[in-house]
């Protein structure tokens, strides 16, 4: 399973809020909404995410086959 655990702590460390991240990359709420619950997301999603946080995919989006 992909969790995005990650996503949450690199927003808080660079202080990004849910409403900046959906302005600064034109994600809805509902996009946020399936990242919360580790539900599946399109790849230009996660695109999006890398462009505004200025980071890796490993940095936000982590595999667990444990889960």
């Amino acid at each position: 399973m992909i969790v995005f655990d990650r996503l949450w702590d690199v927003m808080e460390k660079q202080g990004v809020s849910t409403y900046q991240l959906r302005e600064k990359c034109g994600i809805d709420s509902q996009t946020i909404r399936r990242l919360r619950a580790n539900e599946n997301i399109e790849t230009k999603t996660l695109d999006k995410l890398c462009r505004a946080l200025s980071c890796r995919l490993e940095d936000i989006a982590e595999y667990r086959p444990d889960l």
